[in-house]
């Protein structure tokens, strides 16, 4: 995503997810929310296996990225074993998965597997496809009912996506865009869900034209409106961008424009898609956010897949090294208004330069997992 990218823009974000039917680089990659957010208790060093074959580095501009605090507060360590949701869904299918079936004798195995492919994690629909959506999101949100558990979905199809950054792409315009989010709503069902709306589309819409914008917020707020009506149990969060990028006040003006201070198509915000800014720091940011933009019944989800370490200091944000998991995937963060901390970006899929964007590099999970 672009110099706003806070999310996505680790391009692999995006690129990187699994199709719903496990096949195809627009499939999801599963993984929503867990109940309890303890931080992983250490584990001994394993010895690094060669690099994964699709090893091939992608350079990223720093002009498609967002000014980045230097100041993130990091998590503090706490001893306590890795747990899994009890309650989010965890979708059979994603490189990670694929990896860790593929592998049963790679030494980081054990690791990788129990701290990353076992949590839950958000599924990306990233392609503009509307002859098979709906059937690729019910495969997911049925798969979640069928155990009692919350999917997290991530529609990624909005025209212009990432101002034609790595993960540019999309419906060709707004009014197939509309044509896809009701074939994406056919496939909610009844269930509860949670909706991450279109990472970037928000906070990077600067890259816009004022016409531009102005039709991408109405259709934003419109597919807000469309997934409430099509599940009353859906929960939709807009995107905030993130603590190093626009201010609050401004940020929820944006939002504002987009819909999201509507009960009518949004339960609140989202915040660090792809990013690695500290949870403190996300918890007040989005809180500011929410007061600016108002309505009582607001709240905010993180995400926390890659945050353990707080944001590097330089601003790097292509794969950097020393960065660990956050919190692990819950829908009870105990913090008022922060509904939950969700692995929406897959741990160890890279953003360009571990490997190509969106493809799983079990080096770079590794060292994020140890």
């Amino acid at each position: 995503m672009v110099a706003a990218a806070s999310v996505v823009v680790a391009a692999g974000t995006v690129s990187g997810v699994i199709s719903a039917t496990g096949k195809g680089p627009d499939a999801p990659e599963a993984r929503p929310v867990s109940s309890a957010s303890p931080r992983p208790v250490p584990l001994p060093a394993v010895p690094s296996a060669s690099p994964s074959a699709t090893s091939a580095t992608v350079s990223a501009s720093p002009s498609v990225r967002p000014k980045r605090s230097s100041g993130s507060a990091s998590e503090s360590p706490q001893a306590k074993k890795t747990t899994v949701s009890a309650r989010l869904y965890r979708h059979p299918a994603s490189r990670v998965i694929d990896w860790v079936r593929a592998h049963p004798g790679d030494p980081r195995r054990p690791v990788i597997e129990s701290r990353i492919a076992d949590q839950p994690a958000a599924v990306w629909f990233a392609d503009w496809s509307p002859d098979t959506v709906t059937a690729r999101v019910r495969a997911v949100t049925s798969g979640g009912a069928a155990e009692g558990r919350v999917p997290v979905v991530v529609p990624y199809a909005i025209p212009g996506r990432d101002c034609g950054g790595h993960s540019e792409g999309g419906a060709p315009d707004l009014e197939a865009y509309d044509d896809w989010i009701d074939r994406f709503a056919a496939g909610l069902g009844g269930g509860e869900v949670v909706v991450i709306l279109e990472p970037d589309s928000v906070a990077q819409a600067d890259c816009l034209s004022a016409g531009e914008r102005a039709a991408r917020f109405a259709s934003l707020a419109r597919a807000g409106r469309v997934f409430k009506e099509a599940d009353p149990r859906a929960r939709v969060y807009y995107d905030a961008g993130h603590s190093g990028w626009h201010t609050p006040a401004k940020q929820a003006d944006l939002l504002r424009r987009a819909g999201a201070a509507s009960s009518a198509s949004s339960d609140g915000v989202f915040s660090n898609v792809s990013n690695f800014h500290g949870t403190a720091d996300e918890i007040a940011y989005d809180r500011a956010v929410l007061d600016a933009l108002g309505g009582t019944h607001l709240g905010a989800v993180i995400d926390t897949s890659r945050n353990g370490n707080g944001a590097p200091a330089d601003g790097a944000w292509c794969d950097p090294a020393g960065r660990t998991l956050g919190r692990t995937p819950t829908l009870t963060t105990g913090e008022p208004r922060i509904d939950a901390y969700l692995w929406v970006k897959l741990p160890g899929e890279s953003d360009g330069c571990k490997g190509a964007p969106g493809t799983f590099s079990p080096s770079y999970a590794y060292d994020l997992a140890r």
